[in-house]
């Protein structure tokens, strides 16, 4: 498809109609653009923002052809549509990120095996696969995996898990042979369990032509396998932050990118390596609609139309975000005025229906003169919104 650039009132598609694709289109109707979102889910938040909903499975041929024949480029905002309907959109169309580097990322043992062909540092980890894996391996690999098991491990399913699902801890065999059929069997990712000292994510915007924009470091915090708690800037060394850049932007250029990819990483004794991708705009990118001059959604939006990627300087000097899950709902209606009556704050709901626990339901970040007192404050705010 053509390189050239995608202008206002040029039509953008979207496979996915969740909170990422609701702030995303939000970003494009701004800028001028019509849009049209594919998702399955007649109540998906994206839904009520773009022109056009297309309520269909996303591989479903006529909801393709509409993409194909009204969309000057379509995108995506979560990590697992069908890789073979955007290699199909873009026989005819416009796709950004290519289905290429969304299969990769969307599957953990193809990104591990890219990650480490591509010599970037990544944990201890193996791939267990077929029916009974220790028949099929050599006895090295079967040793490696005890030695991996030595210290703890995490075991998780090769696609589809997030946010703590589809994952298990285990620590030996027993217990991950166990874990594997909870799991169901299916193709899974071990990983040793590491001594963390931080967790950052790098968030880089790329063009088609290489062009690349990163926004300051984020710290984050998760709580049972979920993002809690993120903070910018973090609170690490120089080197380490000049590290973990060059890493998420050698990665990015790897993986032939356009769009915004989240690198999730590991501080380990001072020593940086890459954890998981997202290729999407991504949770721990929720400051820059507060706390930047250019959101990471706008940023996605200009990528993928090929325009000049814009400024990602903080507009303050910290900010902390907290995610507001459906625990929050549980015992009736949170008090919204104690965040809306802090002018630090900023309150994001996110349309949803059903507030179930786990469920990301909406986030709230705070501005402060330090990012320790940014986290304190949005840690105390979200305990005071409990009813």
């Amino acid at each position: 498809m053509s390189d050239a650039v995608i202008t206002p009132p040029s039509t953008i598609g979207m496979l996915g109609g969740g909170q990422l694709g609701r702030y995303a289109l939000m970003a494009a109707t701004t800028m001028g653009y019509r849009t049209i979102v594919l998702d399955p889910d007649p109540s998906a938040p994206a839904g009520s923002i773009a022109d056009e909903h297309l309520v269909a499975a996303y591989d479903d041929p006529a909801a393709l052809r509409r993409l194909e024949s009204d969309c000057a480029v379509v995108t995506t905002e979560f990590e697992n549509p069908p890789a073979a309907a955007l290699a199909e959109l873009a026989a005819r169309v416009r796709v950004a990120p290519a289905a290429a580097a969304v299969r990769i990322a969307q599957d953990r043992a193809a990104e591990k095996r890219f990650l480490t062909k591509n010599g970037f540092p990544v944990g201890p980890y193996t791939v267990l696969e077929g029916s009974d894996w220790s028949s099929t391996r050599s006895d090295r690999a079967v040793a490696d995996l005890a030695a991996l098991l030595h210290g703890g491990a995490v075991i998780k399913t090769a696609r589809l898990g997030y946010d703590g699902k589809g994952q298990r801890i285990v620590g030996n065999e027993s217990e991950l042979d166990s874990a594997w059929t909870e799991l169901g069997r299916v193709p899974c990712v071990v990983e040793a369990l590491l001594d963390l000292e931080r967790e950052l994510s790098v968030l880089v915007a790329r063009t088609a032509d290489g062009h690349t924009t990163v926004w300051p470091i984020a710290e984050n915090l998760h709580a049972n396998g979920i993002l809690d708690l993120t903070v910018v800037p973090a609170r690490v060394e120089p080197r380490v932050i000049e590290h973990a850049v060059d890493l998420a932007v050698a990665v990015a250029g790897a993986l032939d990118f356009v769009g915004v990819l989240a690198v999730e990483l590991f501080v380990v004794a001072g020593e940086v390596m890459v954890n998981e991708l997202a290729p999407r705009p991504h949770n721990s990118g929720h400051w820059t609609l507060d706390a930047s001059v250019t959101s990471q959604f706008e940023q996605q939006i200009r990528a993928v139309c090929g325009l000049g990627l814009g400024d990602t300087t903080m507009t303050s000097a910290a900010v902390a975000m907290v995610n507001l899950l459906g625990d929050l709902w549980q015992a009736g209606e949170p008090h919204w005025p104690v965040v809306l009556a802090n002018p630090d704050a900023k309150l994001h709901l996110y349309g949803k229906r059903g507030a179930r626990r786990g469920r990301k339901m909406g986030h709230l970040t705070v501005m402060a003169d330090d990012a320790s007192i940014a986290a304190k404050t949005a840690v105390d705010l979200r305990t005071a919104l409990a009813p």
